[in-house]
């Protein structure tokens, strides 16, 4: 999956907790949001802070489906919330590859 495909499909999906989502598909979302809210910081900080909540949805939209993909569910974002553990956890578990087989949440993403 390409980068602008990815955010493409982030934002068509931007509330769809169901299903699955490829690697790909996760960081190229999190490097988009990261990159914008970069720059939009270095223009105005409300700029950047609404951006964020524009996309906090989408975001926690494509970790859910990404979780999913690792046959874990979406509520292990929670994680995040425990200060240094909870992220490297919660990273280790985005960057694990997906199952290839069908699971409980779905379909095996496609190509």
């Amino acid at each position: 999956m390409t980068f602008a495909e990815s955010i493409k499909l982030c934002f068509a999906k931007y509330t769809d907790f169901n299903g699955r989502a490829k690697r790909s598909e996760f960081w190229w979302f999190v490097l988009f949001v990261f990159l914008v809210s970069a720059a939009l910081g270095m223009v105005s900080q409300i700029v950047s802070g609404i951006f964020g909540l524009a996309t906090i949805l989408p975001y926690l939209a494509v970790g859910a489906r990404r979780l999913h993909d690792t046959n874990r569910t979406g509520w292990w974002q929670l994680i995040g919330i425990i200060p240094v553990i909870g992220w490297i956890v919660l990273i280790v578990f985005m960057a694990q590859e997906g199952e290839s087989a069908d699971n409980q949440f779905g379909a095996a993403p496609s190509d």
